[in-house]
């Protein structure tokens, strides 16, 4: 009786520290909501900034709510809460076997939503309108997500026909479930949006447009940092034994790491390619080791995770240049930065981890690219048709600000 009571006890220990390192690395996540806002209004200019705030703060209601209502049924086809309203079944009580609670796997998982389409926001800035974003909003984080992440961490088969892990496709935390997925979103809009005013000459050459608050989008970038650690430690899923505990430890390491290598590697390349030391693409830099390192941060050694991350950091840099050269206008570099370096995030993987292959890694990417560009373009083109999905050319003149929300984030400096 007294060893059937202390392991008892055991295991609910375990459950209770498994659910909240879940909650605590779900808080951090969502933190990483702040991130994408800060760094998305420093890098706009003054008169589009409260727009950019109200987009961030609005898609995360929505991301939260969508998942709720349908978005975790399809994902994992768990009990949403449409279901849970009608059969009083959902997301509580302990989960089957009993390791954390439901209702943390839940929070944990609809961040992660919310990050997603945070990476939209930054890309289509400046000439989208409001409620033409917030509208993609709802289906992107309601179906074209989930439905792809059914097919990864849900282990659905792909339309009836095969499943990715099976075919050797692995990412740990996102690089190509979340990242990409947001970058394939965010560029069958701009494709269809077209470049800003201003943002090219005559000649088709590309101008710089800088942003209004560059300690803003630094701060940012931080807060994404530091909310990363609980995007991919969280993935570890557990910490309440030792072997997750070291996983976990390794994690945080590797994750750290990956961001300090790309930043110097992209502040590096932009002083040998400009003369100068730019701010903008080292904060790039930061975020694309990040992404780099995402789809597997558990295996590779400290100084792989940093060398990988230096790899982010480079091709970032060569990304946001070449996409300026062939017209892509995005205004923070999202596109880069989560698709471009999410892709290589995904090819590193199997350096590391032999559960994977590369083969695996293309057919994994492949398929959620394709299948979050093609539904994400045929919405955005309905909306086009339905409610216009771009402002007038006075209003992205005059700035988004005052036309779509009323009101202005700096009006010491209007039109600035």
């Amino acid at each position: 009786m007294e060893m059937t009571e202390l392991t008892s006890g055991v295991v609910q220990l375990q459950y209770a520290l498994d659910t909240f390192y879940f909650l605590i690395c779900g808080a951090l996540v969502m933190w990483m909501a702040a991130g994408f806002a800060m760094l998305e209004a420093g890098l706009v200019r003054t008169k589009n900034t409260t727009e950019i705030l109200t987009k961030n703060v609005a898609l995360y209601a929505i991301a939260c709510t969508m998942y709720l209502i349908c978005g975790y049924t399809i994902m994992y086809g768990s009990a949403g809460w449409l279901l849970s309203g009608i059969t009083g079944d959902g997301f509580t009580g302990a989960a089957e076997p009993a390791t954390y609670a439901p209702s943390a796997d839940f929070f944990f998982q609809v961040v992660f939503v919310a990050t997603a389409m945070s990476i939209v926001s930054g890309a289509v800035a400046e000439r989208m309108k409001l409620w033409a974003f917030l509208a993609f909003a709802v289906v992107m984080t309601g179906f074209i997500y989930p439905m792809e992440g059914s097919w990864t961490w849900g282990g659905n088969a792909v339309f009836g026909m095969y499943t990715l892990g099976d075919l050797g496709f692995s990412d740990f935390a996102g690089s190509g479930i979340v990242h990409m997925a947001g970058a394939a979103a965010a560029l069958s809009g701009v494709l269809l949006l077209g470049a800003r005013k201003g943002k090219y000459d005559e000649k088709g050459k590309a101008k710089a447009l800088p942003g209004a608050n560059l300690p803003l989008a630094t701060l940012g970038t931080f807060i994404l940092w530091m909310g990363w650690f609980g995007f991919n430690g969280g993935s570890v899923l557990a910490t309440s034994n030792v072997e997750n505990s070291n996983a976990v430890a390794v994690v945080f390491m590797n994750t750290n790491a990956a961001a300090a290598g790309g930043l110097i590697a992209a502040l590096i390349l932009s002083q040998i390619m400009f003369k100068k030391a730019d701010l903008t693409m080292a904060l790039n830099g930061a975020l694309a080791g990040l992404v780099a390192i995402t789809a597997e941060p558990s295996t590779p050694t400290a100084l792989q995770a940093t060398l990988f991350g230096a790899m982010g950091g480079l091709l970032v840099v060569f990304s946001i240049i070449t996409l300026d050269k062939i017209k892509i206008d995005d205004p923070v570099g999202a596109i880069s930065v989560h698709g471009v370096v999410g892709l290589l995030g995904l090819l590193l993987v199997p350096l590391t981890n032999d559960g994977s292959t590369f083969v695996g890694q293309i057919i994994g990417a492949v398929t959620i690219f394709g299948w979050v560009f093609i539904t994400s373009g045929i919405v955005w083109f309905v909306l086009k048709k339905i409610m216009g999905i771009r402002v007038s050319e006075e209003v992205e003149y005059e700035g988004v600000d005052f036309h779509e929300c009323g009101m202005e984030a700096y009006p010491e400096f209007v039109n600035n």
